[in-house]
């Protein structure tokens, strides 16, 4: 399992995904699942993997080896980033194809996702969630985040301080938080995380980050967070118990009446 993030806002964009492929008592993997295909200058693009680690590397291969043998259609051909998405969609279904039937042999799952971010000249950011059949959704002002992988415990966390005006340094901290707070609730998420912050219109990736699981910043961050929620579950409103006792019958009187 895994878990990638995307984040769109009105300056640009955040990607961030950690790198463990599997876990248990005595094997952890890790592969990079962030990876840049841009061409400075003209185009943004950067895609998060998760699924099935056979197909999804598959994918990235063949991606790469069609910007040097594929001149027609590639990631730096394509016109718009939809066009992007649908063709990394279309590589999805291709890999699968080869090794389905094989895969379903033995039982084994061959589902990934991946997400699409970045911005072509002439285009605002984008991004998109490209599912294991193709197909895709965009994120919008409205809901401004995408999630693959193991997506529950770092979603409060981007449901309470995302939103598409806020300021990238602010947001790349908040996907920081959720993919910390993932692999504190969730064994099969682990570090290195690799994060990337994109500024609208700049067309070139300047902000790069890969945090270890003795990072200073993170460990720093991960205090600061657990300290800031105590202090404030602290000094929350005193609960207004607003029930008498015969409102809310006890279990006592319910047998009593039987």
């Amino acid at each position: 399992m895994t878990y990638c993030l995307g984040i769109l806002a009105r300056s640009g964009l955040v990607l961030a995904t950690d790198s463990r492929t599997n876990a248990g008592v005595d094997y952890i993997s890790s592969y990079r699942k962030l990876f840049d295909f841009s061409l400075p200058g003209d185009r943004v693009i950067l895609l998060c993997t998760s699924g099935n680690l056979s197909v999804t590397q598959g994918v990235v291969h063949t991606l790469s080896q069609d910007l040097r043998g594929n001149p027609s259609a590639n990631l730096h051909t394509l016109p718009t980033l939809y066009d992007v998405a649908r063709y990394v969609g279309k590589q999805i279904r291709a890999m699968q194809d080869v090794d389905r039937a094989w895969l379903e042999k033995d039982g084994i799952d061959f589902q990934c996702s991946i997400l699409v971010g970045g911005q072509i000249v002439g285009e605002e950011p984008a991004l998109f969630l490209v599912y294991s059949q193709g197909n895709c959704i965009q994120a919008t002002p409205e809901t401004p985040f995408l999630q693959i992988g193991e997506t529950k415990y770092g979603k409060p966390i981007l449901d309470r301080t995302i939103h598409f005006d806020a300021p990238l340094d602010a947001i790349a901290k908040c996907a920081l938080l959720s993919l910390d707070s993932t692999m504190r609730s969730n064994l099969s998420v682990g570090p290195p995380i690799n994060m990337v912050m994109y500024e609208a219109n700049s067309f070139a990736v300047k902000h790069r980050a890969q945090f270890q699981a003795g990072d200073p910043y993170l460990l720093k961050m991960r205090k600061h967070w657990e300290v800031s929620l105590r202090e404030a579950s602290a000094s929350m409103p005193d609960i207004d118990w607003n029930q008498t006792e015969e409102a809310m019958p006890t279990a006592t009187a319910d047998l009593e009446k039987n």
